[in-house]
């Protein structure tokens, strides 16, 4: 089965998708042995595993064969950030070929103007609805997966007000979007809102520290979303595990005193599947 439909089935099956993020093949290898059905491959996350910020500065060919080496490494359908489609609508077409070779079950397209910005970074600016309406359906025509799921996305709230990412909302979902995702509401009465007035799927945003308060998945499928995504919090914890072991290798001159802290060898040589690799290659040893 395809991934695609892999993620359709989740979303038209019951309960709520809870997909954690991922940056690289290590991170999605241990999204999918933590027992989640999906993975969230977040942009932002990508940047900055690079060093540099959420800005829209890695190349749309940089971020697919990341994608293809993330989808090589799990089984488990992966969403993917196509942040504004890297341009206009011609570009868009081909980043949907891109994605779709790169193996990608789903992803959304924001209406951010490009290059865009981090959604929960100040000063952000969009474009005009029709605009992603038009990239959309461009996406659509040159989609050779039907079961591809498209994510609409408006990060219009602060820039344009919460009744206009509505109406923006309501338009992309028109144009054929099958999944809407409103960024950034700012209080609980803003989440519950939109899940009151946009029909179909939706998707939300939800990690530490953002604009968006925290709610638990209990309730976020209660009141009507189908996808949660989980975009920084593996990263940001696996930054504050890197800075701990380095100062105490720093400090102490090994990491000895950090042992319970870490994955051990084995365990390592586990969550990267050496033994399959290794069984292969004696298999094909002449």
């Amino acid at each position: 089965m395809r991934a695609s439909t892999k993620l359709r089935k989740l979303i038209d099956g019951d309960g709520i998708v809870v997909a954690p993020g991922c940056y690289d093949g290590l991170s999605a290898r241990l999204v999918e042995a933590a027992g989640f059905p999906a993975v969230y491959v977040t942009g932002g996350g990508m940047a900055r595993s690079t060093g540099i910020p959420d800005m829209g500065l890695i190349s749309m060919s940089e971020i697919a064969q990341r994608l293809a080496q993330i989808v090589d490494a799990i089984g488990i359908p992966a969403i993917a950030d196509m942040d504004t489609g890297y341009g206009n609508a011609l570009n868009a077409r081909q980043a949907i070929k891109a994605f779709e070779r790169a193996g990608v079950a789903g992803f959304h397209i924001e209406d951010q103007t490009f290059p865009k910005r981090c959604g929960h970074y100040d000063d952000k600016s969009i474009v005009p609805t029709e605009e992603l309406c038009q990239k959309i359906r461009a996406i659509k025509d040159a989609s050779e997966d039907p079961d591809t799921v498209l994510i609409a996305r408006t990060d219009a709230i602060a820039v344009e007000g919460f009744d206009a990412a509505i109406d923006r909302m309501h338009a992309y979902m028109e144009a054929g979007a099958d999944v809407a995702f409103v960024e950034a509401p700012t209080t609980e009465a803003e989440i519950e809102e939109v899940a009151k007035r946009i029909p179909g799927p939706k998707l939300i945003n939800m990690f530490l520290g953002a604009k968006t308060p925290l709610m638990s998945t209990q309730r976020l499928e209660e009141i009507g979303y189908k996808i949660v995504i989980i975009p920084s919090d593996t990263q940001r914890a696996a930054i504050k595990a890197m800075q701990k072991v380095l100062e105490t290798i720093k400090t102490d001159g090994d990491c000895s005193a950090m042992a319970d802290e870490m994955a051990s060898f084995k365990d390592r040589e586990e969550i990267v599947n050496t033994a399959h690799f290794v069984e292969i290659d004696q298999r094909y040893a002449s």
